[in-house]
């Protein structure tokens, strides 16, 4: 085979993304769905219960050495792949520190959440998750001050320990469609799905097949608006309308 052809991995874009220590589902699905020329380059940082406890300092002495991970890469981007946190910290701290901090253009799940769902046209949706009821009510508080009315919301309780959190990677995808479609309502306009390690890729269209409505996952739309900031349009099929159309 002549070489003088092939490129080198990334010449399209190389996207840095920081998940959670814990998480390994964003992983396995970026890699899974990457158009050709893109590359994935992952590095991890630690959750916070509390981030907004002293004004986010913890988080973002966190960040910065993430970011310096992803710099030395040379990423084109950033994508922190976490949606709790991301709608934890207001957008202008944390995508403001991913830029400063990595020297690269940045998005969040959080951000990409409110993105994806816009782009779709719904304002009303109903959300599930692996979460607690009190993480629920701060994400749908979230979405709300965004626009978006959460009109029904539902979790597995898999965030109340660590021993928990790594438990959520391992629900099926087929346990998640069932508590997925659980939580649908005639008046919801789209459906999302919470959380960047859950198992969704392979719910996603059975589940848009099932309600004819619109299924919106956190790493879907973080995968939607990574591509889309690198100027990738490529459409990916087999996984959602979002990324199949948009």
């Amino acid at each position: 085979m002549s070489l003088d052809r092939v490129r080198a991995g990334g010449w399209r874009a190389r996207i840095g993304v920081i998940v959670p220590p814990s998480n390994t589902v964003n992983e396995t699905e970026f890699n899974r769905l990457k158009p050709d020329g893109v590359t994935f380059h992952f590095t991890r940082s630690p959750l916070h219960a509390d981030p907004a406890a002293d004004d986010f300092a913890e988080m973002m002495r966190d960040l910065d050495r993430a970011c310096g991970d992803l710099a030395a890469c040379a990423v084109d981007l950033v994508a922190y792949g976490c949606t709790s946190g991301s709608m934890a910290c207001p957008a202008d701290r944390l995508l403001g520190k991913l830029r400063e901090a990595s020297g690269a253009d940045s998005v969040s799940t959080a951000d990409a959440i409110v993105a994806a769902l816009n782009a779709l046209g719904a304002a009303r949706i109903a959300m599930a998750t692996p979460y607690t009821d009190a993480t629920n009510a701060h994400e749908a508080e979230f979405l709300e001050r965004h626009g978006i009315e959460v009109v029904a919301a539902s979790g597995l309780g898999l965030n109340a320990s660590f021993e928990k959190i790594q438990q959520i990677s391992r629900v099926a995808p087929k346990a998640v469609f069932d508590h997925a479609l659980s939580v649908d309502r005639p008046e919801a306009e789209a459906l999302l799905i919470c959380c960047t390690d859950f198992n969704t890729v392979d719910a996603i269209e059975p589940l848009e097949e099932t309600l004819g409505k619109p299924v919106v996952t956190s790493n879907a739309a973080t995968l939607w608006a990574s591509l889309r900031a690198t100027g990738i349009e490529d459409r990916i099929e087999g996984c959602g309308r979002l990324l199949s159309e948009f």
